[in-house]
């Protein structure tokens, strides 16, 4: 007769207890054998006469066996704990849903032992039904469905409940979910196993109702509720649909509602959810709003560092204003904005680093309640170590003259934020992933430790195209190396795959065709001399176009535009009046030379200009640590392009300069008449101009991630002397992607302007002045450093104008759109938007211009 020695079943679910039990029912097994068959020995050893596994469907009994450790001529003591460790052992295999130890043949000095084991089925195949294909890829990859999987009563369960819980936080609350297994014919212990899903509709929100408010109205109530919305027809960017996570969310926001107006008491005493017979729903809040409150006296209690007057005025809060206790919260510590203007950061930010502060109510009298705001200033602390990690090409000065964390300073929270901002903005690591560790933090002692963890991202990038168009074949070569190391440049071993880590830019750039060739160098050195960030920058260019010959259909090299220019720039980082601005200034050469080149695209064909000119920007940039996605933060730029004013040193009336026979011709009748073409070459040798642009931009955080970005563009170019008129070089010209920089230059810029076709929003001479207008929706969809992904909706509007007098910024073409912009470390930005024009290029037409796709690559962020 067999004996139970031990089990255990795959779903009970207290392991332990049931390891206790086992041995107690092994205990008891042995002492019923041994009334029955021998006389049992408690304690005594006993060895193993042979070993039987019974009950395997696809495993081997010998595998199992010497798994488990036990082998023939083994002892072991009755009771005891080699058993309890075998079954655990096996259980931790997850390939069981039950496991037995019966004792046989129980003799003297020796027994068998018998394991009887129960295999979990193995999913062959399976099918999900009711869904469509995206939807069967995201459920499968997220409940781990997958041919080889052990199928256990509780992965089933899990799998089930995971999925009709997906579907309710969608909104599908009457979602159902069947699972069906099915043997598998053809092979052993394996099953099939068919999901069949049926979502049912999305429970709409039919009402929202409130009782017992009085304060407000219920309108002004349900606008609280940002994510529990009543259905409406003309609703569209908000769904309306109940989930209960953003509902439980949602009664939070509305209860800090009432708090933030002064109802201090306010509570949802009952909510209830109605199932309308047309399976909508209607919901009922009873609320309770209690009485109005108010500030009292707030008196300050443990400052030594600020004043009471100092301390009042970051708080902001005067006695008589409403009770509100979010913003007092806010106002204490905001936990939303690490660089916020709180009590807490006006300590962090002056070496306080273990200061803590807390509001304390120490009186409430009728409609009044007094504050004590309690104050541990602790210790003053300062940086001790600061270290950083991860970086394997970037060299640590380049980062360390970006850390504004410096041994031996007092902590200041700002600075910590600051540096994370900095090394953000550097574009060499994952701004999403760089992480200030806090370590040997030291109270007794005021110091702590800081590692700043880094994740390099790619930081070179490369452009190679080719295509047909303009009647031939155009290819395109750029590279870009925004980590690049000069001083390595003969260094052999420092090519991975090119000379990097010491933070310099370096582009090169080709393009050719049988109509034009143009190739440009640039180089940029951030912090010339290494010990200020100032930044030098070169960039040299040279391009030549030529005429396109329509009965041969080749390039005539006899009709040619010759561009070369050279610029050095410097850019110094500034404190005043804070070290977000930044003052840049330029000089440049341009050399322009037509050779016989009568497109009508300048006043003269034949000749040469020449362009000395001197830059001057004063920008300010504070956007958030990511460049690529900003959150928040602003940043404009100011500039001026100026050349010398060459009128005031020359004596030449320009405006009658046609009667100087010098520059005159005879037309067909003989007589002898201006030739406009000599003027306007003795006009723009040298050009003479004036540039004036301002850029600024906005990004604000709405909710999450969502951010609305406000964008404004404004650009005149001017003369010194109207009586040498508009230079025909530096124009704008508006519409489009603003990438038509085939003639880029000539220092012509490119306005984007969607919704309309490239260039379109100018004359065919370009604008001497424009304005734009931009307001963009933005969401990311992932901000990986592999690629970072954003999707974004728009408002545009711009015109470009030929002179002040026509000038009108209300005259504007207006458009709106959606896009999405793609960010890959090696081949930079990538985009394409769908827009639609409402105005006509021709301002004599009522019609809207329409639909217009753009292609984006390279543009800015």
């Amino acid at each position: 007769m067999e004996k139970p020695v031990n089990n255990f079943k795959k779903n009970n679910p207290t392991p332990r207890f049931c390891l206790l039990l086992m041995c107690l029912l092994f205990f008891v097994g042995l002492e019923q054998s041994t009334a029955q068959e021998s006389t049992f020995v408690r304690g005594k050893r006993y060895t193993i006469d042979s070993i039987q596994v019974v009950g395997l469907k696809s495993y081997n009994a010998k595998t199992v066996i010497s798994y488990s450790g036990l082998r023939k001529g083994m002892q072991l003591a009755l009771p005891g704990d080699v058993i309890s460790s075998v079954i655990s052992k096996l259980w931790n295999l997850d390939l069981f849903s039950d496991i037995n130890f019966y004792a046989t043949n129980v003799k003297e000095n020796s027994l068998t032992l018998q394991i009887e084991i129960e295999e979990l089925p193995t999913l062959n195949n399976f099918k999900i039904n009711g869904l469509k294909k995206g939807k069967v890829q995201t459920l499968t990859k997220e409940t781990e469905l997958e041919k080889g999987k052990k199928l256990s009563e509780s992965f089933l369960t899990n799998t089930k409940n995971y999925i009709v819980n997906k579907f309710k936080k969608e909104g599908y609350l009457n979602a159902k979910v069947n699972l069906i297994t099915v043997e598998d014919s053809l092979q052993t212990n394996a099953l099939n196993l068919i999901i069949n899903v049926n979502r049912g509709n999305r429970v709409k929100i039919k009402k929202i109702e409130f009782n017992g408010n009085e304060k407000f109205g219920n309108n002004k109530l349900a606008k609280q509720l940002k994510n529990t919305k009543k259905r409406m027809f003309f609703r569209f960017w908000k769904k309306s649909k109940y989930i209960p996570a953003d509902f439980e969310e949602d009664k939070e926001a509305l209860v800090d509602f009432f708090k933030e107006k002064g109802f201090r008491d306010a509570r949802i005493l009952r909510d209830t959810l109605i199932r309308n017979k047309d399976n909508s729903l209607t919901i009922k809040f009873d609320v309770e709003e209690g009485n109005r409150y108010f500030f009292g006296k707030i008196d300050y209690l443990g400052n030594a560092a600020y004043t009471d007057r100092q301390l009042s005025t970051i708080l902001g809060i005067k006695k008589g204003d409403p009770y509100n206790g979010v913003l007092l919260k806010k106002r204490i510590a905001d936990d939303t904005k690490p660089d916020g203007e709180d009590l807490t950061n006006l300590y962090q930010n002056t070496g306080y680093l273990f200061s803590n502060i807390n509001a304390v109510e120490v009186s409430a009298k009728n409609d009044t309640i007094d504050f004590e705001i309690r104050i541990n200033e602790g210790k003053l602390a300062s940086f001790n170590k600061i270290t950083v990690v991860g970086n394997e090409k970037t060299n640590d000065h380049v980062i360390f003259r970006e850390l504004r964390t410096k041994p031996g300073e007092l902590y200041s929270k700002d600075k910590v934020v600051r540096t994370v901002r900095e090394l953000g903005q550097l574009g060499f690591f994952d701004a999403e992933q760089i992480s200030p560790d806090f370590k040997n933090v030291d109270p007794n002692a005021g110091t702590v430790d800081i590692e700043f963890g880094l994740q390099e991202a790619g930081a070179s990038q490369i452009e190679l195209q080719g295509g047909y168009g303009g009647g031939g074949f155009i290819g395109t070569l750029g590279l870009s190396f925004n980590n690049f190391s000069m001083r390595n440049l003969f260094n052999k071993s420092a090519y991975r795959p090119v000379p990097s880590g010491d933070g310099q830019k370096l582009s090169l750039r080709l393009q050719a065709s049988q109509f034009y060739n143009t190739y440009s160098f640039t180089f940029a050195e951030p912090w010339l001399g290494g010990r200020q960030p100032v930044q030098f920058s070169t960039s040299l260019s040279r391009t030549n176009q030529f005429r396109y010959d329509f009965f041969t259909g080749r390039a005539d090299k006899s009709q040619s535009f010759e561009i070369s220019s050279i610029t050095l720039g410097l850019a110094k980082r500034l404190r005043v009046p804070d070290d977000y601005f930044t003052l840049s200034q330029a000089l440049s050469y341009q050399y322009f030379n037509l050779k016989n080149y009568f497109t009508g695209l300048f006043t003269f064909g034949d000749g040469v200009s020449n362009n000395i000119s001197y830059t001057i920007s004063l920008s300010r940039n504070n956007t958030y640590t990511n460049p690529i996605f900003p959150l928040g933060g602003s940043s404009f730029v100011i500039s001026g392009k100026f050349t010398p004013p060459y009128s005031l040193f020359e004596d030449v009336d320009y405006e009658n300069l046609g009667d100087d026979p010098a520059y005159q011709t005879r037309n067909a009748a003989g007589e002898m008449v201006a030739d406009q073409s000599k003027i306007d070459q003795e006009k723009f040798r040298f050009l003479e101009f004036y540039k004036v642009k301002f850029s600024g931009t906005w990004y604000t955080r709405i909710v999450d991630k969502l951010v609305l970005k406000t964008q404004t563009d404004f650009g005149f170019l001017g003369n010194y002397n109207p009586s040498r008129g508009d230079i025909p070089f530096e124009r704008f010209y508006v519409g489009g992607d603003g990438m038509a920089n085939n003639f880029a230059m000539d220092g012509r810029e490119n306005i984007a302007l969607r919704g309309y076709g490239n260039q379109t929003l100018s004359s065919r001479d370009g604008s001497t002045i424009y304005s734009k207008f931009t307001l963009e929706l933005r969401y990311p969809l992932t901000l990986k450093p592999s690629a970072s992904i954003y999707a974004l909706s728009f408002l545009e509007t711009g015109q470009g104008y030929e002179g002040f007098r026509n000038f009108n910024p209300f005259n504007a073409k207006r458009s709106a759109g959606a896009g999405v912009r793609i960010f890959m470390p090696a081949f930079g930005l990538l985009g394409i938007d769908f827009a639609y024009g409402f105005d006509n290029v021709n301002s004599a037409l009522n019609t809207p211009n329409g639909w217009e796709t753009h292609f984006i690559i390279g543009q800015q962020f």
